[in-house]
């Protein structure tokens, strides 16, 4: 079963909805996630389904009100697509954020996802 467009807009009203069970329906157990932010030249690397679900719990819990809107998406051959979206919301530090941002990842023969590295522009 190969990803879709309905996948990867399922995937994003799942984050939509704050709903990390969901969320993390999507990955497979070998799930690496690269997060916009970090040390590292790739941002911070989680490896495994409880550091991306510790990962994706702490975008949720530092912008209680995130929200994905805006999006498109693009299914690249079998492995691989892509998700173009804007990020909305405000963190708990009470800073408004307004952000384009995408997805690129890379997709296993089941359809799930393998690696998500996400890119934001950085606003200024």
């Amino acid at each position: 079963m190969a990803i879709t467009d309905a996948t990867l807009r399922a995937f994003l009203a799942a984050f939509n909805a704050h709903d990390v069970d969901a969320v993390m329906g999507f990955f497979t157990d070998d799930c690496v996630f690269e997060t916009p932010r970090g040390p590292d030249p790739w941002g911070t690397r989680l490896v495994g389904p409880a550091a991306v679900r510790t990962g994706i719990q702490g975008r949720f819990d530092g912008i209680p009100d995130v929200r994905y809107d805006n999006d498109e998406h693009w299914v690249v051959g079998d492995d691989h697509a892509v998700s173009r979206w804007t990020l909305s919301g405000t963190s708990t530090e009470g800073t408004r954020i307004e952000v384009r941002g995408c997805d690129l990842f890379d997709v296993s023969k089941d359809g799930r996802i393998l690696r998500k590295d996400s890119y934001w522009k950085i606003v200024t």
